[in-house]
């Protein structure tokens, strides 16, 4: 039994995604384990059966994601503040878009969007999630993951030092590397501390929008952790959403 269970987290993703991370730093192969773990809970939750529909990969930056979905099939658009897609994506649409200034409504209608890893770096992630059902087709889903502040990688660069708080944290961070410049994430810059709990009563308002399903990323099989409150802010590493758009 002990050697079942060894053998079941070695081949989960996370440890994966850490041994990568460590030896590559977050390249493109790593975004790929991303985006392809994603997939495959998107399958099992029967979302990317349906291959020619059209998707929206929103806050792409290297486009990634979209790729993989592009891979499977789906006709897909991209959307960000910058083009930063890499070469073999260039020739795909396009939409440039700042999503704590801009309305997404101009971006169209998707059978599917992914957001994945951008609602944190958001100074108005509610504005994203109030105007996400203008992006979807009826019946249509958003794939919604995002690192939660009080996960273990809440503070990115600088984790676990973020449990001292937005300004101690960092702070500390930049005394023990003694290199301000090495830290790219500044909170209320370009990082801002987002909460499981706050993020899923403000979906549950919107009523053009359902949550269908819900787990931490990366280890989807234990989704009964998110029906936990307050031990989920802690435990889930990212946090992903499934929402349909009600008819």
């Amino acid at each position: 039994m002990q050697k079942e269970v060894l053998s079941y987290w070695l081949f989960m993703i996370l440890p994966q995604l850490l041994r990568h991370f460590l030896r590559h730093r977050d390249d493109e192969v790593f975004y790929q384990m991303q985006a392809e773990d994603a997939i495959r809970w998107l399958t099992a939750n029967r979302v990317i059966a349906a291959p020619g529909r059209t998707a929206l990969d929103l806050g792409c930056g290297h486009g990634v994601f979209g790729m993989a979905l592009a891979r499977q099939g789906w006709t897909v658009t991209f959307a960000d503040a910058e083009n930063l897609l890499r070469p073999n994506a260039r020739t795909m649409p396009f939409r440039t878009i700042d999503l704590d200034r801009d309305s997404v409504s101009s971006l169209g209608h998707y059978d599917l969007v992914v957001c994945s890893n951008v609602l944190e770096h958001l100074a108005k992630p509610n504005r994203l999630l109030s105007e996400a059902s203008t992006l979807l087709q009826p019946g249509g889903r958003f794939f919604l993951s995002w690192t939660n502040w009080l996960s273990p990688w809440g503070g990115h660069e600088f984790s676990p030092l973020h449990y001292l708080g937005p300004n101690w944290g960092p702070q500390l961070y930049d005394r023990m590397t003694g290199d301000p410049k090495r830290r790219f994430h500044r909170p209320f810059v370009n990082l801002f501390p987002t909460y499981i709990g706050e993020v899923l009563r403000t979906i549950r308002k919107e009523q053009r929008l359902e949550l269908e399903a819900m787990a931490p990323r990366y280890y989807t099989e234990f989704g009964f952790i998110l029906q936990l409150p307050v031990v989920r802010e802690f435990l889930a590493w990212n946090c992903a959403l499934l929402l349909r758009a009600r008819a």
